[in-house]
C-alpha cells in the first residue's frame, strides 16, 4: 500500500503528533497535548499494520499485522481517552489508568480470535465511546474544545467504513481520517494556545494583585529602563507614578561607586549565569534623600523578553534605629562624646595596628564641690562646656572621649607618642588656665592627667587603661593641674591597694585580726621604778601569704570600703574579751585604750557598739578608754563634742591622740570633754633638745591648767624619758619600756605588777 493517500495519512499523523508534543514541551501543565500527540504518533503505524494484515502472503505476517493493528488501535484509544479527560479537567487517577489498561488488554486478547473485521470494529466502537464522552464533556467549553470533541466522534465513525464496506473504501477512509486528525490537531493546538494565554493572563493578574497590595517594593527592570513598579516601590523612591521617571533608574537612585557592579549583576541574571541575587545598601529617593534598602532579584519573562524582577524591602527605619542604638551604646549621653566602650574599641584597634600612640586620662579635681555648691544641673553644664572646649581645642591632635562622671580620655596617635602627649597636655593646661564661662557663672578648673604610652606602658587596651589610671591618681598628689607619665610602681601600688581591699573582707570573715598591747608606765622619779598604769591595744592583721602587718597598711582601706565599723567592733570585742580574761585570772586589770577611727566616732551607732561589748564581757567603764585623732576633732567639732560627752556620761574616758601634729588649738582642748592628751612621738623624738623640751613643757603646763592628764608616746631613750618627766609628764609609752606585747607577755607584766603589791616593779635589762 504505497498510495499517496496512505503516505499523506502517515505524514499528517507524524507531523501533528510531533507538533502536539512540542507544544506540551513549552507548557507541561497541558497534559492532554502529550496524550493526544502520542496517540497520533501511534496512528502513523496503522496503515503499515493494515497493509501487512491484508497483503501479507505468510499467515504469520498477517497475524503480526492484526496484532499490531489491534494493539495500536486500543492503545491510541486509551491515550485519547486520558487526553480528553485532562482537556475536560477530569484527569484519570492512577487507579483508573491501571484499570483501563487491564480492560484494554482483555479486549485485545478477546478480539484476536474473531478475525480482522471484528478486531477492527471493537477499537472503532471504543473510539466512538471516547468521542461521545469527549463531545459531552467539552460541549460547554470553548469552541476549539467543542470542535475537537465532534471531530473525535467523526473519526470514530470513519473507522466503521471498513467494517461495513470492506477494502473498497480504504482510500476514502484513510483520506477522511487524515483530514479529521488534521482538524483535531489544529483544534487542540488552538485550545492549548488559548489556555496558555488565559493562564498567562491569570498569572499576570495574580502578580498584579499581589504586588499592588504588597508592602514590599516590586520592580521589573530591563537594561537601564524601569518597566514596572508597584505602589510600594513608587512610595519608597518618592514617586507618584512610573511616568515621573524621566531619567535612567540606576543613575538616579544608586551611588556612583555601585553602578558598575549593578550593571554586571543585571547582565548575569538576564543571561542566566546567576539564578538569584540578594544585596543591600544605601540608595537615594528621586529627591536625593538617602534610604537603606535590601534587594532580592531573579530573571523573569516580561512581554516576551527576559527581564529582572526586583523585590525591595525598605529597612531605613530599622537601620536608623540600629544606628541610634549603636551611637547610644558608644557615646556619652550628656556630652555626645565617645564613651568608655568606644575608647576600648579604639584602643584595641590601635594596639592591633602596632602604631605608637598616647592615652591621657584627665580627671577634674574636686568636681564634687560643683554639684554640692551649685547643684547637678550646673555640674552637668560644666561637663558639657569642658567637653566642647576640649574637643574644639585639641581638634585633630587628639580624640576626646568621656569615661563617666568627671573623667575624660584623650587619645593621640603619633609615632613620637611622648612628644605628642606633652603637646596635648600643654594645650589642656593652657585651656584650663582660662575661666570656663557659663550663664551666670565663671569657673576655674584643675585636672589631674595620667599618661600611658603604647607600647612602652602596655600592649593591650586594658593594660594601658590601668597604667594611665594609676598615673592619674599619682598626679592628684600634686596641687593644681598636673601631669604624670605612667610608671610601673604606680600600677603596683594601685594593684596592692585593690588586693588589700579585697583581702580585708575575707580577713574579717576568717578572724585574721588580733591585738597586741603596749604598756603605759608612770615614772614618778628617776630613782623609783616605773609603775604599770595601762595598755594601748594595737590591732595587727595576720594576712595570708604576707604575714603580720600594722594598721597603717589596712585601716585606710577599711575606711574607703566602709568596713571600718565592722573592724572597729571586732577590735572592741577583742579588747573587752582580753580584759575579761585578765580579771578572771588575776582578779584585776589595768585600763586598756582602744584607737578609734574618725568614721567610727561619727557613726551614730558607735556608742551602742562600745556599751554592748562592755556589757557582754562585764567590763567596767574604768577599764576601757578610747583614743581619737586631732583631725576628727577639728573637722567635725560639734559632732565630736556630742559623741565624747555621751561616752563620758557612761563613764568612758576619751584621749586625744597624736597631739601637736597638725591642727592643735587651745580652743579645741577647751571645748572637747577630754580626759587625756597624748603628746605625739614627733615632739618627743628631738628631746632633750632645749626647744623641743620647751614645746613639751608648754603642753604639760596647758594640760595642768585644763585639768587634763598627759601621756608621752614614742619614748625610746633614757634621756628622752628624763626630759619628758622634767617637763611635767610622768606617764610614758615607748620602746624604752616595752614593744607591743602578745596577750601572754602582757599578762606577765600584769602578774609581776600584782606580785609587787604596789603595782610597781623594776624593769629588767
Amino acid at each position: 500500500m504505497t498510495h499517496p493517500v496512505y503516505l499523506a495519512n502517515v505524514a499528517i499523523c507524524l507531523a501533528f503528533g510531533g507538533a502536539l508534543l512540542l507544544a506540551w514541551q513549552r507548557d507541561r501543565s497541558q497534559a492532554f497535548l502529550r496524550m493526544v500527540g502520542l496517540a497520533f504518533l501511534l496512528h502513523a503505524a496503522l496503515p503499515p499494520a493494515y497493509q501487512l494484515m491484508t497483503d501479507g502472503g505468510v499467515p504469520a505476517l498477517r497475524t503480526a499485522g492484526l496484532v499490531t493493528l489491534v494493539a495500536v488501535a486500543l492503545l491510541s484509544a486509551g491515550l485519547i481517552a486520558m487526553g480528553v479527560g485532562h482537556l475536560a479537567d477530569r484527569p484519570f487517577t492512577r487507579r483508573r489508568q491501571r484499570l483501563g489498561t487491564a480492560v484494554l488488554a482483555v479486549i485485545g486478547l478477546g478480539l484476536l480470535p474473531l478475525g480482522a473485521p471484528f478486531a477492527l470494529a471493537m477499537p472503532a466502537l471504543l473510539n466512538l465511546l471516547v468521542g461521545a464522552a469527549a463531545a459531552a464533556w467539552l460541549w460547554g467549553r470553548g469552541g476549539a474544545e467543542r470542535i475537537s470533541g465532534l471531530l473525535l466522534v467523526l473519526l470514530a465513525l470513519n473507522q466503521f467504513q471498513i467494517f461495513f464496506f470492506g477494502d473498497a473504501v480504504i482510500e476514502r477512509q484513510s483520506l477522511a481520517g487524515a483530514l479529521l486528525r488534521m482538524g483535531i490537531g489544529l483544534a487542540l493546538l488552538h485550545a492549548a494556545g488559548r489556555r496558555s494565554a488565559e493562564a498567562s493572563l491569570q498569572a499576570r493578574e495574580r502578580f498584579t494583585r499581589l504586588t499592588e497590595h504588597s508592602h514590599q517594593g516590586v520592580a521589573v527592570v530591563r537594561g537601564e529602563r524601569l518597566l514596572y513598579a508597584n505602589p510600594a516601590m513608587l512610595r519608597i523612591y518618592g514617586l507618584n507614578s512610573l511616568d515621573e521617571v524621566h531619567t535612567l533608574w540606576r543613575e538616579a537612585t544608586m551611588p556612583e561607586a555601585e553602578r558598575s557592579a549593578g550593571r554586571e549583576r543585571h547582565r548575569q541574571l538576564i543571561a542566566g549565569e546567576l539564578e538569584r541575587a540578594s544585596w543591600s545598601g544605601q540608595r537615594f529617593r528621586f529627591d536625593g534623600t538617602p534610604i537603606r534598602l535590601r534587594f532580592s532579584a531573579w530573571r523573569i519573562d516580561w512581554d516576551g523578553a527576559p527581564a529582572e524582577q526586583v523585590v525591595i524591602s525598605d529597612e531605613t527605619a530599622q537601620h536608623d534605629a540600629t544606628t541610634a542604638l549603636l551611637h547610644q551604646a558608644t557615646h556619652d549621653e550628656l556630652t555626645g562624646l565617645p564613651n568608655r566602650s568606644a575608647l576600648l574599641a579604639r584602643l584595641r584597634e590601635l594596639c592591633a595596628n602596632g602604631t605608637g600612640f598616647a592615652l591621657l586620662l584627665l580627671d577634674v579635681d574636686r568636681f564634687k564641690l560643683f554639684n554640692e555648691a551649685h547643684g547637678h544641673p550646673v555640674g552637668d553644664d560644666v561637663l558639657r562646656a569642658l567637653a566642647a572646649r576640649l574637643a574644639g581645642t585639641l581638634g585633630g591632635l587628639a580624640e576626646t572621649m568621656r569615661l563617666g562622671e568627671d573623667e575624660f580620655a584623650l587619645l593621640a596617635a603619633a609615632d613620637d607618642s611622648e612628644r605628642s602627649a606633652r603637646e596635648v597636655a600643654q594645650r589642656v593646661q593652657g585651656l584650663l588656665a582660662q575661666p570656663l564661662a557659663l550663664p551666670g557663672h565663671e569657673f576655674f578648673l584643675d585636672a589631674s592627667i595620667g599618661v600611658a604610652l603604647h607600647p612602652a606602658n602596655g600592649r593591650g587596651a586594658e593594660a594601658l587603661l590601668r597604667a594611665a589610671n594609676a598615673a592619674m591618681h599619682e598626679a592628684k598628689h600634686v596641687p593644681g593641674t598636673s601631669l604624670q607619665f605612667a610608671e610601673e610602681r604606680f600600677e603596683r601600688g594601685s594593684g596592692a591597694t585593690l588586693l588589700a581591699e579585697q583581702a580585708l573582707r575575707a580577713g574579717l570573715k576568717n578572724e585574721e585580726f588580733s591585738l597586741v598591747y603596749q604598756p603605759k608606765v608612770e615614772i614618778r622619779s628617776a630613782a623609783r621604778p616605773p609603775v604599770l598604769v595601762g595598755f594601748e591595744a594595737l590591732v595587727r592583721w595576720d594576712r595570708p601569704g604576707i604575714g603580720r602587718i600594722g594598721p597603717l597598711q589596712f585601716v585606710p582601706a577599711a575606711e574607703r570600703t566602709g568596713q571600718i565599723r565592722e573592724l572597729g567592733k571586732l577590735i572592741l570585742e577583742l579588747a573587752c574579751l582580753q580584759i575579761e580574761r585578765w580579771r578572771a585570772e588575776y582578779g584585776h586589770a589595768v585600763p586598756v585604750a582602744v584607737n578609734v577611727s574618725p568614721l567610727q566616732l561619727l557613726d551614730p551607732g558607735f556608742t551602742d557598739d562600745v556599751l554592748q561589748a562592755m556589757r557582754r564581757h562585764g567590763v567596767p567603764p574604768t577599764l576601757l578608754s578610747l583614743e581619737i585623732t586631732e583631725s576628727v576633732a577639728v573637722t567635725h567639732m560639734e559632732q565630736a563634742r556630742g559623741r565624747i560627752a555621751l561616752l563620758r556620761s557612761h563613764g568612758i574616758e576619751v584621749a586625744l591622740d597624736d597631739f601637736g601634729t597638725g591642727f592643735s588649738s587651745l580652743n579645741m582642748l577647751r571645748s572637747l570633754p577630754l580626759r587625756t592628751v597624748k603628746i605625739d612621738r614627733s615632739l618627743v623624738e628631738p628631746l632633750p633638745a632645749a626647744d623641743a623640751t620647751a614645746v613639751v613643757k608648754a603642753i604639760c603646763d596647758l594640760a595642768v591648767t585644763l585639768d587634763l592628764d598627759v601621756i608621752a608616746e614614742g619614748v625610746e631613750t633614757p634621756a628622752q624619758s628624763e626630759a619628758v618627766r622634767a617637763a611635767g609628764c610622768s606617764v610614758m609609752q615607748g620602746y624604752l619600756y616595752a614593744r607591743p606585747l602578745a596577750p601572754a607577755e602582757a599578762a606577765r607584766w600584769l602578774d609581776r605588777a600584782d606580785d609587787a603589791g604596789s603595782a610597781a616593779f623594776r624593769l629588767r635589762g
